[in-house]
């Protein structure tokens, strides 16, 4: 009997052969520019100008990879992108640290310690997650200098903490939802306070949902342009600006290879976190997404 449920009929089998070949065109076609940006920045130049976009490196080379590091124009400086890729960590890490840890404090206190309004502060955080960034560069470029800490990393570390708190207090916010209010009374009613519960109840089984938070800030800081060429000075931009930067300065002959080897720079460390921790975004957006 088993065996009759099992066996699938010619019109399934082929229905579920043509689903696989689309997905497996779908996914061809959407990795085949990281293939080619890949092939490009190992290719010589003499190589890019004389074959097809799509053949293989004959003669590979990490020349590009270095000079795009190192030596690169990015302007009138020809340092390569190398610091500016620091630059990028000294602002993401800090920002999605705070931004994370505010995002929990928020969703922590609207789930488990409501108080008269809290539904209508939860609606206009939510808002912020709406908000154009083109639309609040001239006020916060004037709260930066009302701080001081105009073109600085702390400039940009406090707009990116902003920015972000919307999202992370949505995402914690519907994660706690699900956690039972019983735990929080009992803890209560044993004298425990508000961080002591926080730090000994709701933090142990918020891992999912901080991978969450964590992915998502980081990718969204690290990919940033906006607010990095409006709110950074030279040497505190971060590394898509100095791509951009890279990509836009004319110097004889255009080196495709060092282009293409610059953005692979840029896009390396949210490649990293998607591969080594993409199944865990989806398992914690999945356990997030049936609350509140």
């Amino acid at each position: 009997m088993a065996n009759v449920i099992r066996r699938q009929t010619p019109t399934a089998r082929l229905g579920r052969g043509l689903l696989y070949s689309v997905l497996i065109l779908a996914a061809l076609f959407y990795i085949l520019p990281l293939v080619v940006m890949l092939m490009t920045s190992v290719k010589p130049l003499s190589e890019i100008s004389a074959g097809s976009l799509l053949s293989l490196p004959q003669n590979p080379t990490l020349a590009p990879w270095t000079k795009a590091w190192g030596e690169a124009c990015t302007g009138m400086r020809c340092e390569g992108v190398g610091g500016y890729f620091w630059n990028s960590f000294a602002i993401v890490i800090p920002a999605v640290l705070i931004s994370t840890t505010i995002g929990a404090l928020n969703g922590y206190a609207l789930t488990k310690w409501r108080f008269k309004g809290s539904e209508l502060v939860f609606a206009l955080m939510l808002f912020g997650c709406f908000i154009p960034f083109q639309v609040v560069l001239l006020p916060m470029a004037q709260t930066l200098g009302w701080l001081g800490i105009s073109s600085s990393r702390a400039g940009l570390i406090l707009v990116h903490v902003v920015f972000g708190i919307a999202f992370t207090t949505l995402f914690f916010r519907n994660f706690y939802v699900g956690i039972p209010n019983e735990l929080v009374s009992a803890a209560k009613l044993d004298g425990a306070g508000f961080f002591r519960i926080f730090w000994r109840i709701l933090l142990p089984v918020s891992a999912p949902i901080i991978v969450v938070s964590v992915i998502w800030q980081f990718t969204q800081i690290w990919n940033d342009f906006l607010f990095g060429v409006a709110f950074s000075a030279h040497n505190t931009q971060p590394v898509t600006v100095a791509l951009n930067n890279l990509v836009n300065t004319s110097t004889g002959v255009r080196e495709y290879n060092v282009d293409m080897a610059a953005a692979m720079i840029a896009a390396l460390p949210t490649l990293v976190v998607y591969v080594l921790a993409g199944k865990y975004f989806v398992r914690g957006l999945t356990a997030g997404s049936v609350k509140g």
